[in-house]
């Protein structure tokens, strides 16, 4: 049992360490008047259409983002569990 969460509290610190490089990685493009700047975990830090900054599209897009990854999770869940994991 102590084996089983120690290698659990091990992947968690694992996953943590990769979540935050990623949070570290920036991708900035832009094309035709809209420039999109974004993390390595897909989260938009800034979105700007013609020289101004749309903090409602900005939110918008990272508010689908983190619905879509909930419902993602959900359905792999489903399918983990059907496998015996």
């Amino acid at each position: 049992m102590f084996d089983k969460a120690k290698k659990l509290y091990d992947l968690k610190r694992q996953a943590d360490s990769v979540k935050k490089q990623m949070e570290e990685i920036f991708v900035e493009i832009e094309e035709r008047g809209v420039a999109v700047k974004m993390r390595g975990d897909n989260r938009v830090e800034t979105l700007t259409i013609d020289g101004a900054e749309d903090k409602r599209l900005k939110e918008a897009f990272n508010r689908a983002l983190k619905e879509t990854q909930k419902k993602v999770a959900k359905k792999m869940q489903g399918q983990m569990g059907d496998f015996g994991l």
